[in-house]
């Protein structure tokens, strides 16, 4: 079970920089998750060999005091639920404000472990100021400065103590698909539309502390793990931010599957939010399949299939080998199709291809589109392996490998998955020096 660090705290304390300082150093991925209203703003972090994911839980909507104080109360309550350990940040210089105490109280009846960082102490006599934060009853405060990094190993050192176990229990080795997208895509229709017809489910799983609820489906000749990521199940009687909810539910649902099944809604497109979730899945090495759901509400002529389908490929560009399929949750319209893309982009993500025939196939190629020249130097490559990695990873190994060029790589992956089967699976291009 993957690890989530969540920043809470009022507008303006600094949390979007303490972000910054935990996971841009360390040159992690960052994906900004454009909301509704707002960004978030998610990475991983990586202290004393431990690594653990960052959602910061970013902006607020413009409005008054009681806006601002009910949508803090929202995230605030929607973090302590989805991570496992809270960062509360509060601005020394500020002191003690009435939106801080909010903060503190909702923090206060929670059983998960948090930290109370006291921000902006960026000189050894401004230390001081931090004691004040006593006054919330949440122990002692970290005093750091997220713009110079003071304080900010004594404070992740002890953070890293508690995180879970590295030792991960045994679990069952079957094929994670992650059912994501967009608040009111369809998400829980198509799982309830893929278990409702099957009556030999096995069992619920739930999370040990979050509450994410994953089927095991064992039927018409599958046997995965659903993870639902809907968060519609097992819900507390906290009011969500659907928006906010979504994301830490995608974030770790893509982080812990191996193939993610993202859901679009015919209805409206193709969107941002979409885009998002995809380069999420991509950056995380995953498989992907995009179902186009709500396909019954279509009106079509005999062209809307191949331009819609059109439509997100492009948008998805430069990754075209991913595939679009259409379906219906209420009509189950292709539902069990869905499995069966999920079940041949699972094998394509761990497929793997000989050094030998790797180099019988691409080598040709390359000789007769060699590398251009950088700097009059001719970049020669030698020979190509696949690295043993969980998803596809090609090592060319030749003399200067600096000087290889961003649209080569595309080239060289476009011609990998011309001459072998990757649909639906990220590939990395790497090159190394011989």
């Amino acid at each position: 079970m993957s690890d989530l660090v969540a920043i809470v705290g009022r507008p303006n304390v600094g949390k979007s920089t303490l972000f910054n300082r935990l996971v841009g150093h360390r040159q992690a991925i960052v994906d900004a998750i454009s909301g509704v209203t707002r960004d978030r703003h998610y990475g991983h972090s990586e202290w004393n060999g431990r690594t653990f994911s960052v959602v910061d839980t970013g902006g607020y909507s413009e409005g008054s005091e009681d806006v601002f104080e009910a949508e803090i109360r929202r995230q605030v309550e929607i973090a302590i639920q989805e991570a496992n350990i809270i960062l509360f940040v509060v601005d020394a210089m500020e002191g003690i404000t009435a939106l801080d105490e909010i903060v503190a109280n909702i923090i206060r009846r929670t059983k998960k472990k948090y930290f109370l960082i006291a921000n902006k102490v960026d000189t050894g006599d401004k230390v001081f100021a931090a004691a004040e934060f006593y006054k919330l009853g949440l122990g002692e405060p970290y005093p750091v400065s997220a713009v110079n990094g003071a304080g900010s190993g004594e404070l992740l050192d002890e953070l890293v103590q508690h995180l879970n176990p590295e030792e991960v229990p045994e679990e069952i080795k079957i094929p994670k698909i992650a059912i994501v997208g967009r608040p009111n895509a369809g998400k829980s229709s198509i799982l309830n539309a893929l278990i409702g017809e099957e009556k030999h489910i096995v069992t619920d799983i739930a999370g040990t502390t979050r509450d994410t609820i994953d089927t095991h489906f064992n039927g018409f000749g599958f046997d995965v793990m659903l993870m639902d990521t809907a968060g519609l199940r097992k819900k507390t009687k906290v009011h969500e931010d659907l928006e906010f909810y979504s994301v830490m539910r995608t974030i770790k649902a893509i982080e812990e599957c191996d193939i993610c099944l993202l859901v679009v809604d015919a209805t409206e497109g193709f969107e941002g939010q979409d885009m998002n979730i995809f380069h999420l899945a991509i950056n995380n090495k995953k498989g992907i399949v995009i179902l186009v759901n709500k396909w019954d509400l279509v009106e079509k002529n005999h062209k809307t299939t191949k331009e819609f389908e059109e439509r997100i490929l492009e948008k998805i560009r430069p990754f075209k080998d991913v595939p679009v399929l259409f379906t219906s949750a209420l009509t189950k319209q292709r539902i069990l199709k869905s499995m069966e893309l999920a079940m041949k982009v699972y094998e394509n993500r761990a497929r793997r291809i000989s050094t030998s025939k790797l180099n019988e196939v691409m080598l040709p190629i390359i000789e007769h589109t060699p590398p251009p020249s950088v700097k009059a130097s001719y970049v020669k490559i030698k020979y190509i392996s696949q690295l043993p990695t969980k998803s596809p990873v090609f090592a060319f190994f030749c003399n200067h490998p600096q000087y290889v060029q961003e649209s080569y790589k595309r080239f060289l992956e476009n011609k990998i998955r011309e001459n072998f089967e990757f649909t639906g699976a990220p590939i990395s291009i790497v090159f190394r020096k011989k």
